[in-house]
C-alpha cells in the first residue's frame, strides 16, 4: 500500500500591514540602539516595503520618536518591572500606542499587526499592556515631553522658556518652507511670505505636486537654513558653498547671481544638489572633496561655511536628534568645525566676506566658535546685519541665533547659527 505523504501546516498568514510595522521596528531600533539618523537607516529598514507603506513606517517610527519619553511613561506605568529600554516588547509598545494616539488606527488593528513581532517573545505582556492602557483611555500629554538630559541642556543654554518652545515645537511637523528662484512664483503659491524670496505653505501632501515644482521655480529650505545666503547679498562675484549638498544655498547663491563653487564630500550627497540645479535651471561648478584636503585655485570673494554639526536645530522635522546626540557627539562635530572654519578663512580675500553657519542649538557649535575665531583671526571682523536685512534680528552681539520660539506665531522655525565676518587684511594670524 503506497505512503500517502502529507504537506506541513503552512504557518499562520500575518495580518496585512505586518510587514510595514517590522519595517518600522527595525528604523526605530536603528536610531535608538545604534544611533543612525532616521533619514539615513531608511532605506535599508524598509527594503521589504513600497510607496505608501514605506511612508507609513516613516511617519510611525517619527511621531514615536516625538513622544518617545510619553510613550513610555505609558508603558511604565503598566509593568512591575520595567522593561528595558532596548527590549523588544518595549519597541512593539510604543509602536502599537503612538498608532493609535497619535495616527488614528484603530486598536485591533494596531496590536494585531505589532504582535507578530514578538513571535517567541513576551507576547502576552505586550498584548495586556496594549489593552491596559487602552482600555484605560489614556491619553498622551498636550505638549511632549523632551528627553530629560536634552531638556536640561537647552534650558542651560537658552533658559526655560526656550526649553519649553521646543517642547511645543515638536508636537506637529513643521510648515513647509519654499525659496523661490524669483519673485514670480510667490502668486501662484497659495501661502504666505516672511521675507523676500520665500514662501511658507502650512499644508502640503506632495510636494511634486505644488505648482512650480516641475518648472524649477523654487526649492525646499527652511527660512532659518535661508538666513546664511542672506548674508552675502546679490552677487557677481566668486563664492565657495562649503560642505554644500543638499545645495539649497547653492541654488540661493545662484539665482542671486553669484558664481558659485560648490564643494561637498557625499557623492550621494551631491547627487541631490546636482539635480537641483538640472530642476531649476541655475549654474554651479559642482566639486566633490574633503575641504580638510582640497583647495581652491585662488581666493574668492566669499565663502560659506554651513559646517557639518549635531543638528539638534533641525528635531522638528528629524525628531531622532533629541535621542541620539549626546556631549560627546557635540564635543567630537565642534572640534571638527574649529578645523574647517580655520581651514576656509584662508580663500577669503582681503576684503571679502566669510559666512559660518550651524544647525545646531548647542554654544559649543555656534557661539563658542565664532568667540575662538576672532580671537585666533584678528584679520578678521564680525559684521552684524543691517536692520532688515533679515527677518529675524541679530543678536546684541552680532550674529544671528534662531532658537524654539523665534518667530513662533508665524510657525517657527529651525534652530541655526549664523556669523558673518569681513578679512580685513592680507596676512594670517601669527
Amino acid at each position: 500500500m503506497p505512503i500517502r505523504q502529507t504537506r506541513p501546516p503552512e504557518p499562520p498568514r500575518e495580518p496585512l500591514g505586518t510587514a510595514t510595522r517590522r519595517a518600522a521596528l527595525r528604523l526605530l531600533d536603528a536610531v535608538l540602539r545604534r544611533g543612525e539618523a532616521l533619514e539615513a537607516a531608511l532605506p535599508a529598514a524598509t527594503r521589504a516595503i513600497h510607496g505608501p507603506d514605506r511612508g507609513l513606517a516613516h511617519a510611525i517610527v517619527a511621531e514615536a520618536l516625538r513622544w518617545l519619553v510619553d510613550l513610555d511613561a505609558l508603558i511604565d506605568a503598566q509593568t512591575r518591572q520595567r522593561l528595558p529600554d532596548d527590549a523588544k516588547a518595549r519597541f512593539a509598545l510604543r509602536i502599537a500606542l503612538v498608532q493609535v494616539l497619535r495616527l488614528s488606527t484603530p486598536p485591533h488593528a494596531a496590536i494585531a499587526t505589532v504582535l507578530p513581532l514578538v513571535d517567541g517573545g513576551p507576547r502576552k505582556l505586550v498584548h495586556g499592556v496594549f489593552g491596559s492602557v487602552v482600555r484605560g483611555g489614556a491619553t498622551l500629554p498636550e505638549t511632549p515631553t523632551l528627553p530629560a538630559d536634552t531638556h536640561a541642556r537647552w534650558a542651560a543654554a537658552w533658559g526655560e522658556d526656550v526649553a519649553q518652545a521646543a517642547a511645543r515645537a515638536i508636537a506637529a511637523p513643521p510648515p513647509l518652507d519654499l525659496s523661490l528662484r524669483d519673485d514670480g512664483w510667490a502668486e501662484r503659491l497659495d501661502g504666505r511670505s516672511l521675507a523676500a524670496g520665500h514662501v511658507r505653505l502650512d499644508d502640503a501632501d506632495s510636494v511634486p505636486d505644488l505648482p512650480g515644482y516641475a518648472d524649477g521655480g523654487w526649492w525646499v529650505q527652511d527660512l532659518a537654513a535661508s538666513l546664511p545666503a542672506r548674508l552675502l547679498g546679490a552677487g557677481g562675484g566668486t563664492v565657495l558653498d562649503l560642505c554644500a549638498a543638499p545645495g539649497g544655498k547653492t541654488c540661493q547663491l545662484a539665482a542671486a547671481g553669484w558664481r558659485v563653487t560648490a564643494v561637498d564630500s557625499s557623492e550621494s550627497r551631491l547627487a541631490r544638489l546636482r539635480d537641483n540645479l538640472e530642476r531649476t535651471g541655475l549654474e554651479a561648478k559642482v566639486i566633490r572633496a574633503d575641504i580638510l584636503d582640497w583647495n581652491p585655485p585662488a581666493p574668492v570673494d566669499a565663502v560659506l561655511l554651513d559646517a557639518p554639526c549635531s543638528a539638534t536645530g533641525i528635531f522638528r522635522r528629524h525628531p531622532d536628534v533629541l535621542h541620539r546626540v549626546r556631549p560627546a557627539v557635540i564635543a567630537e562635530m565642534a572640534a571638527l568645525q574649529t578645523r574647517l572654519l580655520a581651514r576656509a578663512a584662508e580663500w577669503v580675500r582681503p576684503g571679502g566676506t566669510l559666512v559660518y553657519a550651524t544647525c545646531s542649538l548647542e554654544p559649543a557649535e555656534g557661539e563658542d566658535q565664532a568667540e575662538r575665531f576672532l580671537a585666533d583671526r584678528p584679520d578678521f571682523t564680525l559684521v552684524a546685519p543691517a536692520p532688515g536685512e533679515l527677518p529675524v534680528a541679530a543678536t546684541d552681539r552680532g550674529w544671528v541665533r534662531t532658537v524654539p520660539g523665534t518667530l513662533a506665531a508665524e510657525g517657527g522655525c529651525d534652530g541655526f547659527f549664523i556669523a558673518r565676518f569681513r578679512r580685513d587684511g592680507g596676512g594670517t594670524a601669527g
